[in-house]
């Protein structure tokens, strides 16, 4: 065999999908990578619909893994990979033709395992796309990168001067209802204020007062979704209330630790004066 055709084999992409009950979204996110994925797998953690067998007769392999948080289930699909260059897509998203073509070109190029490939994804609201959307990693090799073990928000634990930026667009099929938006939003902040104070970050009052209004600023004016009309008002002010709602259930995990605190104090002072009374 020779060196380029090895080299070739060595780029092969496994493409990683953690699902959920899913079952009208999957497809489309299993299709658009159809032209570069030399393997697709579907983690599922526990479908009640038929996201797994429409994961199965789309060509997928599929696991069953009960729910163990996102990196996990993350991670737990990247060991499972056949290949190790990773794609990693949800099932509301869809790569587009550009980007597609972006990955597929570049396969017979991942020489530099430590670099990885960020995507530009842009989400829809009510009917709209948002603004300039956002830069994520997707594209990594697991033998040199891997998922941080965060909560929410998780992301290949690579610096910024080793990611690589690929044309075209990763479109984010996130809007469902503004009750599931809300729905979500509260599970996400749960998460992240766990998260902070798993991490030992301390609540703090100035970034409560400070971080929602600047927030609603990016996006509404720097990110221009003020040309968006009502979804873009509405996106801007939902950040708004992300920030202050993971800042303010902080300060309620604060609250719960200080009470649990002060119980144990009691019951040993309680504990001491019945000893002595003894």
């Amino acid at each position: 065999m020779s060196h380029r055709s090895e080299t070739v084999r060595d780029n092969r992409i496994s493409v990683v999908i953690i699902a959920q009950d899913d079952e009208t979204r999957i497809g489309n996110a299993i299709i658009s990578c159809k032209s570069f994925a030399d393997e697709i797998i579907v983690i599922d953690g526990g479908s009640k619909d038929a996201t797994v067998s429409v994961s199965e007769q789309l060509g997928c392999r599929v696991y069953s893994n009960p729910w163990p948080g996102y990196a996990k289930q993350r991670i737990y699909g990247s060991d499972r990979a056949a290949y190790d260059w990773i794609f990693v897509i949800d099932t509301d998203e869809v790569v587009n033709a550009s980007l597609a073509v972006a990955i597929q070109e570049l396969k017979g190029h991942l020489s530099d395992k430590s670099k990885a490939y960020a995507v530009l994804r842009i989400g829809d609201f009510l009917g709209s796309w948002m603004g300039k959307g956002e830069r994520l990693v997707r594209l990594y090799n697991r033998t040199e990168i891997q998922y941080r073990d965060s909560l929410v928000h998780e992301t290949p634990d690579v610096a910024n001067d080793q990611v690589l930026e690929l044309p075209g667009v990763l479109w984010h099929y996130g809007f469902r209802s503004i009750h599931d938006h809300i729905q979500r939003f509260n599970k996400y902040t749960d998460l992240e204020a766990q998260g902070a104070a798993a991490m030992g970050k301390r609540f703090n009052m100035l970034r409560m007062i400070v971080r929602p209004p600047l927030r609603f600023v990016q996006k509404y004016m720097f990110h221009g979704l003020y040309k968006k009309g009502i979804p873009g008002l509405a996106v801007s002010v939902f950040w708004a209330i992300y920030e202050f709602l993971v800042c303010l259930k902080q300060y309620e995990l604060l609250l719960v630790k200080k009470k649990l605190i002060h119980s144990k104090e009691e019951s040993i002072k309680e504990g001491n004066a019945y000893a002595i009374q003894q």
